[in-house]
């Protein structure tokens, strides 16, 4: 914020309009209003510009700025004129300005709505996306100040310039005349330009993390000069996994005549090296980052992951220290991972980077993984790559992100980088809070639509060091509107590795029907339940008995892949007595093969952990035929991923006995995952090359890993079958695979928002603007709520006051019988269980002496509040309610009316604006649903009314945002027809909304 120009030209300094931006290559710029304190770095920043961009933007040359240019693009009155700028390390690189003109193209003031706009670029900084970026801000500038339509005129020659018009989405008038292009067009955000403003958001923000995950050379801030301490670990740590990039060691403290720390070049700044540095690990104490930060910046790092802690998560003081951290590294152009961050790890070919505190590089893989925090992170790396106790994991990681206090760099961002990267099948993602949830569940969608998104989030509060918007909507709301994303939900972090792996390499499931086969009748049973408590379609167990050969696991596995009644097959094993090693490898083989020759069905191994043959499926894998060849010595990623003892996440020390595997029950916090034993499942594995004594003890040093980089779409030869220690594990993840493909298929076809010709929008907006200007928030009456439902083709119920027996009398007659008389008070409204409700009333002596029954059971009238309403044919009492949150948006939900979704929670929700065939599902979604569709006999009820019926709400709520709560209770849906007896709305300003604004980052 500018201080030494507060106000100007009478008009308050806006920096609401300032905001950071992540350009097209990935780094970021500040974007600002331009002042009158500006002067000399326009001047500076003029100076820079070539005389051909010059030519472009003023039609002839014009070498200098005269002191009268100056003033005039320096004051403004930020309403009629107004300048952005785009900085970098507090200097100009770009800059845009409008100036209002009236009909005649003069200048002009409000209320003439069209302005014309320049923008000046930095030819280094051309093809950046800046233009791009400062349209869209000068464009929302504009709309906020009332004007509706921008015109340009650019020189033919300046094709860049145009595109950047004519790429924007806009609706566009062009003409020609005198030699000049002019554009024009309205500001009004349309579909186009808001998929062109998110893909151009994708690709920036993805490549802000990609240029952390690939760097060319990294130095390490901190090295300590005797072993041991953070720094010095990691700087290990990027050596022993092979980074094929250059290494630097920097610490202030080195002696000037020390040149080498471990054999990697040492140097007392950053300053100091020679040649560019794109990546800094920053593992200083927190007094001395500003310090380590100002070096990067001004050396041109892009980007920082700061391990350093003493920030948000140790109060107020460190919470105003991680705001000034951010502000600090964007003025540069810098991104942070962090700060109190774990680290991040690529294990591509070639990159091999683990700038992190994990010891060891894990194995590459297809998996990404996000953690917010650190020893969930190294808790989730050690299952993936755990071997032995009976359970083996041969799924790797592609990169791993652990973002600490998460004051950057998000897990939307790193959902827009693995969203397009060809190395990464599935994405795995421990998340204890979520800064935005509008965008993180639009980012999902499109995400999950691509490649599964599994997700474990924390039912806590947010952690001090994670600056989150506050949402009013249950937890459980949230999980349900993740899962309408696409998003597979799951409560502990065994079970996100456990689906994981399945995801990984098995096909997913063309329905719910599964077999199950093995040498066990009650693993068979066992498993068989759990099939039908998760609501699959299982088929009776195929019993093999226990002197099954693993040519009988073979011809049944082949039989029951060959079925077209079978979707998927869960295979359950135990050992025979004195089975050894070699049978193991016998059934392992004989699984993979049966497996090869059906490529969309997956596969499944429950186990008991007394043999190996979770390790054996794990050699059948790799040592089967492959059609690729590996560097001969490669292993595989034959290392075990240990944390240092006494390290979050370690495993007991080898003497020990491997853990017995733990099953999470539903419910079990995250947390809790972490805190019991539990081993994670085995996978078949088809790498190629990798040799069989990969699945050994042997261990490689990172250094010689050389193992191929997967392709981006793999093998049907290189499917892994994952073994888990127990049935519920197993059909839990099948379960989570069923669900995610039943949505990828409902997905293509996500229905359409449908037009009703009896909505009168307008003069619904007329009448929420009259109804506004009482007030900020304002809870409508009776009449003003029936009056804006029914614009929307929303019929209510008149329920007239009862204040007397004559007036209970009276409205009876005008309302006509049969009637019902009910209490409102609020301890009886819409509590029939309490006695507060008399039905079906014929006439007025029913009527009279039901109004003495209440009196007399509940109190004096004007406790009770009584109005009499017409009788509704019977049917099912339901409720609708719509809500604006202001993290998640507008949220439609639908219950049964009662205890069902008041006591026992049974709700669905959608995301507004709801398609046909959101509210065909929400409808069906609910527990209770069976009793709209004749549930033991009684008739069906009228759901296509229904569902008109949310379509309309919905519909009500995302055309005017002003409205900010509905509820119908109760809505009785009958056989023919729906009829709501009862309406609450509540209008005020509607919350900002900040997915149909400009790009921006986090403000801090």
């Amino acid at each position: 914020m500018q201080t030494p120009a507060d106000r100007q030209d009478g008009h308050a300094y806006p920096s609401h309009w300032e905001a950071d931006v992540v350009l097209r290559d990935g780094g970021t710029a500040r974007v600002r209003p331009i002042t009158v304190d500006d002067a000399d770095r326009l001047v500076s920043f003029y100076e820079q510009v070539s005389d051909e961009s010059k030519y472009y933007r003023f039609f002839a040359p014009y070498p200098r700025l005269s002191a009268k240019d100056v003033h005039r693009f320096t004051h403004h009155d930020f309403v009629d004129r107004v300048g952005l700028a785009a900085t970098i390390g507090g200097e100009f690189i770009a800059t845009v300005r409008y100036d209002r003109i009236g009909a005649d193209g003069m200048p002009a003031s409000a209320p003439a709505d069209e302005a014309e706009v320049a923008f000046l670029v930095q030819d280094a900084h051309q093809g950046r996306g800046v233009a791009s970026a400062l349209l869209e801000h000068i464009a929302a500038v504009a709309r906020e100040r009332g004007i509706r339509r921008f015109a340009a005129e650019v020189l033919p020659a300046n094709s860049k310039m145009i595109k950047v018009f004519t790429d924007a989405g806009y609706t566009q008038q062009r003409s020609f005349e005198d030699g000049v292009v002019r554009l024009e067009f309205d500001l009004e955000p349309t579909d186009r330009s808001v998929a062109v403003q998110r893909a151009r958001e994708q690709r920036a923000e993805a490549r802000s993390v990609r240029r952390l995950l690939t760097p060319g050379s990294v130095a390490v801030i901190g090295v300590g000069r005797v072993p041991g301490g953070v720094g010095r670990g990691v700087l290990g740590n990027l050596r022993d996994a092979g980074f094929t990039g250059r290494l630097h060691a920097v610490n202030q403290a080195f002696p000037e005549d020390l040149k080498e720390v471990d054999g990697v070049p040492a140097h007392r700044s950053v300053r100091d090296i020679d040649g560019p540095v794109d990546l800094a690990v920053v593992a200083v104490p927190a007094e001395q980052v500003p310090d380590a930060v100002t070096d990067c910046g001004e050396h041109g790092v892009q980007g920082l992951v700061v391990l350093s802690a003493g920030y948000a998560e140790s109060g107020p003081d460190g919470r105003e220290r991680q705001r000034e951290l951010v502000r600090h590294a964007r003025t540069y152009g810098m991104r942070i991972i962090g700060p109190n961050a774990f680290g991040i790890i690529n294990t591509a070919d070639g990159v091999r980077l683990n700038a992190s505190l994990a010891p060891e590089m894990p194995r590459p893989g297809r998996i990404g993984l996000f953690a917010q925090s650190g020893a969930i992170g190294i808790a989730l790396l050690s299952r993936l790559h755990r071997r032995g106790g009976g359970v083996t994991g041969t799924t790797g990681v592609s990169t791993f992100v652990s973002s600490g206090n998460r004051a950057d760099v998000s897990g939307n961002d790193v959902l827009q980088y693995w969203y397009d990267d060809a190395e990464t099948d599935v994405v795995l993602m421990y998340l204890e809070s979520i800064g935005n949830p509008r965008k993180f569940t639009r980012l999902s969608r499109r995400t999950a639509a691509a490649k599964p998104l599994v997700v474990v989030q924390s039912a806590g509060s947010a952690p001090q060091g994670h600056a989150v918007r506050a949402t009013r909507l249950p937890h459980s709301t949230v999980s349900a509107l993740l899962r309408q994303a696409g998003v597979i939900r799951v409560d502990t972090i065994t079970e996100l590795v456990d689906a994981g792996l399945l995801l990984a390499r098995q096909p997913l499931p063309a329905g719910p029907r599964v077999a199950i086969l093995g040498n066990s009748e009650s693993l068979g049973l066992l498993t068989y339940d759990r099939c039908l408590a998760e609501g699959l379609r299982p088929a009776p167990p195929l019993d093999l008995t226990t002197m099954a050969t693993p040519a009988d696991f073979h011809r049944a596995l082949s039989r029951a892949l060959a079925d077209e009644s079978c979707d998927a097959v869960v295979v359950t094993a135990i050992p025979t007595i004195g089975e050894g090693a070699v049978g193991d490898a016998e059934l392992a083989e004989a699984l993979r093969s049966a497996a090869e020759g059906a490529h969309g069905k997956p596969v499944l191994v429950v186990h008991v952990e007394l043999g190996g043959l979770a390790e054996a499926l794990s050699a059948a894998g790799r040592t089967a035929p492959q059609t690729q060849v590996m560097a001969p010595g490669a292993s595989g990623g034959a290392h075990r991923f240990r944390p240092a003892p006494g390290e979050a996440g370690a495993e007991p020390p080898p003497t020990e006995p491997p853990p017995a595997a733990v099953t999470a029950r539903p419910g079990t916090p995250p947390t809790e995952a972490t805190a019991r034993p539990s081993t994670p499942p085995a996978a078949v594995t088809a790498r190629p090359g990798t040799p069989a004594s990969a699945a050994g003890a042997v261990r490689t040093p990172p250094a010689a890993v050389t193992e191929a980089v997967p392709p981006p779409t793999p093998h049907p030869c290189s499917r892994l079958i994952p073994a888990y220690p127990a049935a519920e594990r197993a059909v839990r993840a099948l379960s989570e695979a069923v669900k995610y493909a039943q949505w990828r298929r409902e997905a293509a076809d996500p229905g359409k928002v449908p037009e009703y010709d009896d909505i009168d929008e307008k003069g619904a907006a007329e009448l929420i603007g009259a109804l506004l200007e009482r007030g900020e928030g304002l809870n409508l009456g009776t009449e003003e709520t029936c009056a804006l439902l029914g614009r929307y083709g929303v019929a209510v119920h008149r329920a007239l006051p009862a204040p007397t027996p004559e007036a209970a009398a009276v409205a009876a007659r005008d309302l006509g019988y049969p009637v019902a008389l009910k209490a409102t008070a609020p301890h009886l409204r819409h509590r029939a269980d309490l006695g507060g409700v008399r039905l079906d009333l014929a006439d007025e002596e029913q009527l009279r002496r039901a109004y003495a029954e209440l009196t007399e059971l509940f109190g004096p009238p004007q406790e009770l509040r009584p109005v009499v309403q017409r009788m509704a044919p019977r049917g099912v009492d339901t409720v609708v309610r719509a809500v604006i949150d202001p993290a998640a948006g507008a949220v439609l939900s639908f219950g049964l009316a009662g205890a069902a979704s008041q006591l026992l929670g049974d709700t669905a929700h959608r995301l507004v604006p709801v398609t046909d065939r959101d509210a065909t599902s929400l409808v069906r979604s609910i527990r209770t649903a069976p009793l709209l569709f004749g549930w033991r006999g009684s008739a069906p009820v009228d759901t296509p009314a229904l569902e008109e019926l949310l379509l309309r709400v919905s519909r009500l709520v995302d055309d005017h945002p002003e409205v900010v709560a509905v509820t119908l209770e109760p809505v009785v849906v009958a056989r023919h027809g729906v009829s709501v007896l009862g309406a609450t709305v509540r209008l005020a300003p509607p919350p900002a909304r900040d997915d149909l604004g400009p790009r921006t980052l986090p403000a801090y």
